[in-house]
């Protein structure tokens, strides 16, 4: 790397750049000697400083009222930031049109605010939103590929271990403070339907409301969980609610004021893969629109939100269903779920599992209060595994909107008891031998709808029943003597010569234990679609097309391939028997990484044609294989793919967070007193510095910050292994620097490097 100054003693600059050099030679050297968690990038003050805090405020009074607040990470360096959807999207608790995105200058330092951002992507449920910074504080548009902003990369949340050390960074109170590092442990996983086993991850400490939305970090300084708790508006105590503006112009802040609600403390972080599809998107809406003509939207809800029957099975199935019901279970038991009935749910109700052991609260077995992921009525569970329950009699409680919803007790270690049982149910289309034959939990609609169970312990003349369901209503209840052995296999039907009508169904299997009837199995499934031998028809003709408007592409041919540049595409599909208020589930993915997924009930005509999806890009969509697929009961029915271009997205290395830190001091040569204010550029690898001080381009320019009041810098962007980059230093007063051939190694540990001007 050579340096060079325009003009000014040589002796000087030389001085100068022999002390950079060398400390950039024994940073290299001593690279694999000096700690490797260094090496590896667990960046404290990048992370701090890609730390953030998010504001949604409401902008018709004549002053920006903030509504909510939570803390938020950058994740790309064009302003892309992740926080919790419930402070950012406006609804009901935050009414907000607008937000706000403060950043801290310094380390101990509160937030300023600095920029305006938009939401591009959310999960109300998951409580994951990505908003996108394109507005200076005053409303000046911004291009977001002109930003160039610390950020950090996602991990795989999956590779987590219990016992790993996370490191957890937000701000722990409504931007009065700088941001807060706080170090746990992964104490468990809890589980949830919307993301199996591993839908939470479980702390060892409790964090401020405040830091719900900031980010949880692995040991090599990548983000594997978000923070996230809901606030109960107005009614539990727990949940802090802080006024922060003279809202009624009295000139006094207090609790006449409007008051930003905050969410008590809490202990779990959504992994971040839950992210990565809302990522995907996101990164692809700077470039691409994305527009579902006819998109799947939750149906009205009339009443309130409740939960019943509540009650356990030590595993679930591949189908979310519960293996067995339980009311005890043995020593050394490691696996427990909680399964209820759910009403009248929204994405905007707030839900809390309490589970305690002689009146104290467990909270790694606990869930704090957090958005519903489910839909709006239906069968939940919430439990976890591979962690092992102490004996004792457990007590679980249910609340909804912080009041108590319903209960349920559970006794672990109190030894085994010889008892009949029955196994889960499997569902299917019975065949000529009497074997059930089909896809387990979805069936075509016809005449007759068998289920499968196998039983242990039975004695003769056990009364035991059956209760059939359709739509949560009673259709079938028989009550009958056990004739059929100790153990074996047992396969019961529901007919109708008339044909089942397509829908939700349950099936409750009871056993009477000598003191009334217990439930002792139960599961839900789904008829739809016409019968192709046992496999259900629900989805049929999926396919793409391109035409000028979208009245044309409803005659155009499928196609599986458009050339590059094509700028809009339409998917359709038909549809055969899908009662109105079944759960499906609509994916897009791109080069097989889903960028969005919507879970809803069906809500258009039980049969039809042309269901349609239109996905645009005025610029033209980036190369790649699109792909559809519709699913019910986690089962795909129909899938397709239509390669654009060379059918692979390019590949963007700015993307990640891999690189290496540069940061430095820009020190005044005779005095050693720090210069603020010096601008200091780097280059990008295609250009050197004469190209650069004859052109003076956007392009050009890699990365450009300024030092602050004792001349210190930090680069937004990571510098990228083998890559030469070129330097630029420039300041009022003193003759700049400049130097090409900036190189550093896949293992080069953060660079500080000072840099000496001279006055002229």
């Amino acid at each position: 790397m050579h340096w060079s100054s325009s003009s000014g003693p040589a002796s000087l600059i030389r001085v100068g750049l022999r002390l950079l050099l060398v400390g950039i030679a024994l940073i290299v050297i001593s690279g694999t000697q000096r700690g490797q968690a260094q090496t590896l990038g667990f960046d404290e003050d990048r992370i701090r400083r890609a730390t953030v805090f998010v504001m949604q405020v409401d902008v018709n009074a004549s002053v920006p009222i903030i509504t909510c607040a939570a803390s938020g990470t950058l994740v790309t360096r064009t302003g892309l930031i992740i926080t919790n959807a419930h402070a950012a999207v406006s609804g009901e608790g935050c009414p907000g049109n607008d937000l706000i995105i403060a950043i801290g200058s310094e380390a101990d330092a509160p937030p300023i605010p600095t920029y305006r951002a938009q939401i591009v992507q959310s999960d109300d449920g998951l409580d994951l939103a990505l908003v996108q910074i394109d507005r200076q504080i005053d409303g000046r548009l911004i291009d977001p590929t002109s930003l160039s902003l610390p950020f950090v990369e996602l991990a795989d949340s999956d590779e987590l271990q219990l016992d790993e050390t996370l490191v957890v960074f937000g701000y722990p109170d409504i931007g009065n403070s700088g941001v807060q590092t706080t170090r746990t442990t992964l104490t468990g996983f809890g589980a949830e339907p919307s993301g199996g086993d591993r839908a939470w991850i479980k702390t060892s400490i409790s964090l401020e409301g405040a830091m719900t939305g900031g980010g949880a970090y692995n040991q090599v300084g990548q983000l594997v969980g978000v923070p996230a708790t809901a606030p109960v508006l107005g009614i539990s105590p727990e949940t802090r609610c802080l006024s922060l503006q003279d809202t009624n112009q009295d000139s006094v802040i207090n609790s006449q004021d409007r008051c930003v609600p905050v969410g008590g403390s809490t202990n779990v972080l959504r992994p971040s893969r839950f992210a990565r599809p809302l990522f995907r998107a996101a990164s692809l809406r700077l470039e691409l629109q994305f527009q579902a003509v006819q998109t799947p939207s939750r149906t009205s809800v009339s009443g309130e939100p409740t939960f019943s029957r509540l009650f356990f099975s030590p595993t679930v199935n591949e189908a979310g269903m519960p293996a067995s019901v339980v009311r005890t279970l043995p020593a050394g038991t490691e696996s427990v779920y909680l399964f209820f009935n759910y009403t009248n749910m929204t994405p905007e109700t707030v839900y809390e599992l309490r589970v305690s052991n002689g009146g104290v609260v467990n909270a790694t077995f606990s869930l704090p209060p957090v958005r519903w992921s489910g839909g709006i009525n239906g069968l939940w569970y919430l439990g976890s595994s591979g962690q092992s329950w102490s004996n004792g009699i457990y007590d679980f409680t249910l609340l909804i909107d912080g009041v108590v919803a319903d209960s349920a007790r559970l006794l672990i270690g109190g030894g085994t008891e010889a008892q009949p049982t029955f196994s889960d149910i499997a569902f299917g289309i019975e065949n000529t031998s009497g074997g059930v034959v089909g896809v387990g939990y979805v069936l075509p609609t016809g005449t007759i709808a068998s289920a499968r169970f196998v039983f242990r312990g039975m004695t003769p003349g056990l009364r035991w029943a059956s209760i059939w369901y359709y739509e949560g209503t009673e259709v079938l209840r028989e009550t009958l003597d056990w004739s059929d052995g100790e153990s074996g296999t047992k396969t019961i039907r529901i007919q109708d010569p008339a044909g089942l009508l397509p829908g939700s169904y349950r099936l409750e299997l009871y056993l009477d234990t000598g003191q009334g009837f217990r439930l002792a199995s139960t599961s839900d499934f789904t008829l739809a679609g016409d019968p192709v031998g046992d496999f259900a028809r629900i989805f049929e003709n999926t396919r793409f097309t391109t035409a000028a408007n979208l009245e044309d592409a409803r005659t155009a041919p499928p196609l599986t391939s458009f050339g590059a540049g094509t700028e809009t595409i339409y998917a359709f599909f038909n549809w055969n028997r899908i009662r109105p208020g079944t759960l499906w589930t609509l994916r897009w993915m791109v080069d097989g990484e889903p960028f969005y997924e919507q879970t809803a009930p069906w809500s258009t005509a039980e049969n039809g044609e042309n269901f349609l999806m239109q996905l645009s890009s005025p610029g033209g969509l980036p190369d790649g294989t699109y792909g559809i697929e519709l699913v019910i009961n986690r089962l795909v029915f129909a899938r397709a793919n239509a390669r654009i271009g060379i059918g692979q997205l390019p590949i963007d290395r700015l993307a990640q967070a891999s690189g290496v830190q540069m940061r430095g001091q820009v020190l005044d040569m005779e005095t050693g007193a720090g210069v603020s204010g010096a601008t200091v550029i780097v280059i990008s690898e295609l250009f050197n510095v004469e190209d650069f001080t004859e052109r003076w381009e956007q392009e050009q320019v890699f990365s450009l910050t300024t030092t602050d009041l004792e001349g210190h810098f930090i680069l937004g962007r990571l510098l990228q292994p083998s890559a030469p980059y070129s330097v630029f230093i420039i300041a009022d007063g003193y003759l700049p620097v400049s130097a090409d051939g900036l190189e550093v190694a896949a293992d080069t540990p953060p660079l500080n490097i000072p840099v000496f001007l001279t006055p002229g």
